[in-house]
């Protein structure tokens, strides 16, 4: 036992790696080792021979594992020493590069547009995006026989048996808040309302849900001079395109009367769509006088007070003027595409501190 113990002490005492201590660990209390062998002799020894030699043999086993393991730790401690002694690290050099986040399109055209109207005198109101249908529909001069009251194209609230308020909706635009906003401020007044809306549908134009920004003006000289200065302003601004034309469409909105259309001019070159030239036209919005009725319902006199509103949406806006080829894109892709048409909060104009190109 002695000449074993002193054999693997010492050959353990001058390993140079931990290869050569593992070769010593295997050789001395591996499975085929040489304490591993003098422990299958116990079989043959007497009861009195096992009761000296198995306590001593356990012991050798245990203070050699315990030398490997020392040795094992005190090479490691060399080596990172070593490693010490030799590398080093220059705290000058720059960081490596990290990707930035970037704004969503989506936010980016929702800041430029806010700060454009901003500047034409129009603040910001918001409202809830589950709405009741008075707010929704009623409200807006929408009769109850109109396909968007419809549960094919709008999402209605799940009612319990018994509740008996008033039917709720995911909102299908914005125009709630404008009555919202009557209700509390009156006349005169002068707001934008974005925020995302839902109708059922989706295709490349169309999605469940989306972005939307309507705009409010009342007073008692307005007139469709004065939307249509409005919006041609906004256009020129948004598209960074001065004098470009516009064309509007006679039409009809339940809330508006009268109700225009709106295009803007625009042109096709070798597939690429570009505003602003060409003898083309592209719709963008729908607007109008505002409707008495919804002044009504607001708490406005229209005996008094007239005003014009408008709609368009924001996704859209944000595919012309940035090339984005599919509206589905804004919500189902991956981050390649973000990083592709996102902005980067330090180069693109924001409402919250970011520089102006």
């Amino acid at each position: 036992m002695d000449d074993l113990k002193a054999k693997y002490l010492g050959q353990i005492a001058e390993a140079a790696d931990e290869s050569a201590l593992e070769t010593i660990r295997v050789a001395a209390v591996g499975k085929k080792g040489e304490v591993a062998l003098k422990m299958r002799e116990l079989g043959k020894m007497t009861a009195q021979e096992r009761q000296s030699a198995g306590p001593a043999l356990n012991a050798l086993k245990d203070e050699i594992n315990s030398a490997i393991a020392a040795k094992r730790a005190a090479l490691a401690d060399a080596a990172l020493d070593e490693r010490l002694r030799t590398e080093w690290l220059d705290v000058t050099l720059p960081s490596r590069p990290r990707r930035q986040g970037t704004i969503h399109p989506v936010s980016q055209v929702t800041e430029e547009l806010t700060a454009i109207f901003a500047e034409m005198g129009f603040s910001v109101a918001e409202g809830p995006r589950i709405d009741t249908d008075w707010y929704n529909f009623d409200a807006l001069n929408i009769p109850g026989h109109h396909p968007a009251r419809a549960e094919m194209d709008t999402f209605y609230m799940h009612r319990e048996d018994g509740d008996d308020r008033p039917p709720h909706v995911l909102r299908t635009h914005t125009s709630p808040v404008q009555i919202r906003t009557m209700e509390q401020r009156g006349a005169p007044l002068r707001i934008i309302c974005p925020g995302g809306v839902y109708r059922a549908d989706y295709d490349q134009t169309h999605t469940p849900m989306f972005h939307q920004v309507e705009g409010l003006a009342i007073d008692k000289d307005i007139s469709m001079a004065n939307l249509k200065w409005v919006l041609e302003e906004f256009f020129s601004a948004f598209f960074e395109i001065d004098g470009i034309k516009t064309r509007f469409r006679a039409s009809h909105f339940p809330f508006t009367e009268p109700s225009a259309e709106v295009d803007i001019q625009c042109s096709w070159v070798d597939g690429q769509l570009r505003i602003g030239e060409g003898d083309g036209w592209m719709e963008v919005l729908g607007s109008g006088m505002v409707h008495p009725h919804v002044l009504r319902s607001g708490g406005v006199d229209p005996e008094i007070w007239q005003g014009f509103a408008f709609g368009m949406g924001i996704d859209r806006i944000a595919m012309l003027k940035y090339g984005i080829p599919d509206l589905r894109a804004f919500f189902d892709s991956d981050l390649r595409w973000l990083r592709h048409y996102g902005f980067s909060a330090l180069d693109m104009p924001t409402l919250h501190g970011g520089l102006s190109r």
